[in-house]
């Protein structure tokens, strides 16, 4: 009876030694696999549903290259440091000015940057009239009422206050009055303010208004541009500095592998998933790609360099 009790023992030992070899993704070549959800934060853009819409095939397809479950979170701009200063969520995809912030503060790791557009991997903020309206420099801004994008995107508020500091125009004082539009689609809202004449002058991406103009809701011949900023990175992937470095660096091979035929399947259809985000690929950038927007941070006492 004894002996038959030792032999049991033994055997359940061996199995346990064994058992990593013998477990489907564990083998030495083949990928990790985890039954843990990751999150990933999103930056909220232009509302919650298009985040969701626009990012959860992309989501998925990073799911089945790397074989770990992800999650969408869609994250409000203005909570977005917090949230991820609380350890939400380890990985995160914002506008560049938020990467600077989260790279400054947090020592974000930087994955990839996202293409969209004319200029690939990169934007600009441009500052526009109505056409026709007798603005016609961006010295005719002074006393006239200005829309803005939400106050942490790049191209549609930081850069255009930079145009206008360096220009000599201070928005705190030059200008009749500004405000931000409430809501969702904040960008589009600036715009359309200035081409029905609620506002006289907007801060316009200049991705926006290629868009805009792609989908037929605006002309190019219906604005002037007054000021138009150097090109800056655009959309930015990015991981904290205590992820998994082995999950970090499929998450960036599979963002650089992304190709126009890659689909997924969502809700029973089968999805393009670079179509769906409205993306054109990803690309990869140095921190130092992002220094103009440190520059115009620190001539717009904006964060993560503002001071008091």
């Amino acid at each position: 009876m004894m002996h038959s009790r030792l032999s049991l023992r033994r055997f359940t030992l061996a199995l346990l030694l064994l058992a990593p070899l013998l477990l489907p993704g564990c083998g030495r070549g083949n990928k990790p696999t985890t039954t843990t959800t990751v999150k990933i934060g999103y930056m909220v853009c232009n509302s919650e549903k298009e985040t969701l819409q626009r990012f959860v095939p992309l989501t998925r397809y990073l799911s089945e290259k790397t074989g770990v479950t992800f999650e969408v979170v869609p994250v409000d701009t203005q909570d977005f440091e917090k949230r991820f200063k609380s350890g939400e969520f380890p990985l995160v995809h914002s506008n560049s000015l938020l990467y600077v912030v989260l790279k400054e503060r947090y020592n974000l790791n930087l994955l990839a940057a996202e293409k969209r557009g004319q200029f690939g991997s990169r934007s600009a903020g441009a500052i526009i009239a109505r056409a026709g309206s007798g603005i016609k420099t961006l010295a005719d801004i002074r006393g006239k009422r200005m829309a803005f994008g939400p106050m942490l995107a790049p191209t549609g508020y930081l850069a255009e206050y930079d145009l206008m500091m360096k220009a000599g125009i201070n928005p705190e004082r030059d200008l009749g009055y500004y405000a931000i539009p409430p809501g969702s689609y904040k960008h589009e809202k600036a715009i359309y303010s200035v081409l029905y004449g609620s506002f006289d002058v907007a801060a316009a991406p200049v991705l926006d208004l290629e868009v805009m103009t792609k989908e037929g809701k605006i002309s190019p011949d219906q604005f002037v541009v007054l000021a138009q900023s150097q090109l800056v990175p655009y959309c930015t992937f990015g991981a904290a500095k205590d992820a998994d470095p082995d999950l970090v660096k499929r998450v960036r091979q599979a963002l650089m592998d992304l190709k126009p035929t890659d689909t997924v399947e969502v809700d029973g259809e089968k999805v393009r998933v670079l179509k769906a985000a409205g993306i054109d690929g990803y690309e990869q950038l140095l921190d130092s790609d992002y220094q103009p927007i440190r520059d115009m941070a620190r001539r717009a006492n904006m964060p993560p360099y503002q001071t008091f």
